[in-house]
């Protein structure tokens, strides 16, 4: 009998020990809205105590596919996620007089939520990996006036592949690289100079992240010249804002995130 009862006890024991950490994860993730989603996130964290304040703007995250999801353990639309988007959030409300919604909204490439989203930043779209449905989606977002900022993709291969996503949403695509003088750059900041942000992964060791040495900042415009797509391109303006509160991470840097992502908010809301 002691033969046979040790196999159940030891049962026993994982179902509960199983059952205590299914447990403490759900508490864990409890009271976080997109609890769901942080197991794809590089950086989630817990939610702030007026989570449910409906503010003018939203922060839209967007939520596409990749090959390369989960080979460190997070997604690529996930990078900076969600911590790098609490911080600029509470930036904007700090620096203008936006009512702003205090935390992202993750928005799936298939979702019609989207279109209730009018500026939506996406990050790694070096990596993306869109159907003909998503491009299909995204050109009504754009058609509708919807603005998208992305960052974080670097070097020819990667934006080849950027490239090849944008032309399934538009074959007919054109990219412009910012002149100083640009609207989108003297909204909220004068930003007469270009300062490259750096990831954290690479900010003390020469500033290049997988081969992409020329900082770019770039746009696709609509047929009015109004810009829809704002890009950052061998740059990483997520972890200026990710690693704003690290004494490690260059203060100049963040700072230089922070104020262009702020205007880029600004100008998508008034132009």
């Amino acid at each position: 009998m002691r033969v046979g009862t040790r196999p159940r006890r030891g049962a026993v024991l994982l179902a509960l020990l199983g059952g205590m950490a299914l447990l403490a994860w759900s508490q864990r993730s409890s009271g976080n809205l997109w609890a769901q989603y942080e197991h794809e996130m590089q950086d989630p964290v817990n939610d702030p105590p007026d989570v449910d304040h409906k503010g003018e703007f939203a922060l839209g995250r967007l939520r596409y596919r990749s090959p390369m999801d989960r080979r460190r353990g997070y997604s690529r639309w996930g990078i900076d996620a969600n911590k790098g988007d609490r911080i600029f959030i509470g930036l904007v409300k700090r620096l203008t007089r936006i009512d702003v919604q205090p935390i992202e909204t993750i928005i799936d490439v298939t979702d019609d939520n989207m279109f209730n989203h009018p500026w939506m930043f996406a990050v790694s779209v070096g990596d993306w990996q869109l159907s003909h449905a998503d491009a299909a989606r995204l050109r009504q977002y754009f058609d509708r006036g919807g603005f998208l900022m992305v960052d974080d993709f670097h070097n020819d291969y990667e934006w080849a592949n950027f490239m090849q996503g944008m032309r399934m949403i538009d074959p007919g695509v054109q990219v412009d690289e910012l002149d100083p003088s640009d609207s989108a750059f003297h909204t909220v900041y004068d930003l007469k100079e270009r300062v490259r942000v750096p990831g954290a992964n690479v900010v003390h060791d020469g500033m290049v992240e997988r081969g992409g040495t020329t900082p770019h900042w770039r746009a696709i415009r609509d047929s009015k010249g109004r810009i829809m797509v704002a890009i950052t391109f061998n740059q990483d303006i997520g972890d200026g804002w990710e690693f704003a509160d690290e004494p490690d991470y260059p203060e100049q840097y963040s700072a230089m995130a922070i104020r262009l992502g702020v205007s880029y908010v600004v100008y998508a809301m008034t132009h």
